[in-house]
């Protein structure tokens, strides 16, 4: 019966903290085809090198890709550090990140490249084309 209940206060904790999650996500369109978001990145773990993607392709830590929850195999996405400004385009190959907290997750590359490697995640904005 404790039992029970501590898995039923543990459901009931995660359920209201899912819905109190507050971590904003602006969505702006520059143009009619183009749309920009902001929110949190973070990058793959090395121990996922080689692994099968949900698009079938193998994830490679030196190649600029990343992990979207719903933009189309294929998409080629601009993600920028808020931070530093820094660029660099990324092909996405995969789903997630499967938390509500994080909008995308990068290969170690583009991580390196978007300066925030080390840190382990930062704010980004996201822009790609609606059309394609």
């Amino acid at each position: 019966m404790r039992y029970c209940l501590l898995l039923l206060s543990i459901f009931l904790f995660l359920q209201v903290d899912a819905q109190g999650d507050t971590t904003a996500l602006d969505s702006t369109a520059l143009d009619s085809s183009t749309l920009i978001k902001t929110g949190m990145a973070t990058y793959y773990h090395r121990k996922f090198e080689g692994k099968r993607t949900t698009s079938g392709a193998r994830y490679r830590r030196s190649r600029l890709t990343a992990a979207h929850r719903s933009l189309p195999f294929g998409t080629i996405v601009t993600v920028t550090n808020v931070a530093t400004g820094k660029s660099v385009d990324v092909e996405i190959n995969d789903r997630g990140p499967f938390t509500k907290r994080y909008i995308i997750d990068v290969s170690e590359q583009a991580a390196k490249d978007l300066g925030f490697f080390r840190k382990g995640q930062s704010r980004v904005k996201i822009s790609y084309d609606k059309s394609s």
